[in-house]
């Protein structure tokens, strides 16, 4: 039987519950690590299973190298929009309830 093709909503499910998944192990180990810790180690084993994948499209050291900052370019643009994406999610969470934080 041949694997069925998935459509992009199926594709977004699977990513979402990824990253939900991702979320719950972190804020696991933030019940008694700092949060700062945490943030780090989830950069840290980004960039490692990134270099990873990248190193795993490559046949030979020289299409390695050839392909590195191509690789660079396309992880460093992705953590930006995303990372983006996120401060402006929180600052609309702040801008909606800034009339509960604001000092009287």
């Amino acid at each position: 039987m041949a694997d069925k093709e998935l459509t992009d909503e199926e594709l977004d499910e699977i990513y979402r519950r990824m990253v939900d998944t991702f979320i719950d192990h972190a804020n696991g180990f933030a019940e008694s690590e700092s949060k700062e810790n945490v943030s780090m180690a989830l950069l840290y084993a980004a960039a490692r299973f990134n270099a990873f994948v990248v190193s795993q499209h490559a046949d030979t050291l020289e299409d390695y190298e050839r392909d590195l900052q191509k690789a660079r370019e396309f992880f460093h643009s992705q953590y930006e929009q995303m990372f983006d994406e996120n401060l402006e999610d929180h600052k609309r969470v702040y801008t909606k309830h800034a009339h509960l934080t604001s000092k009287q």
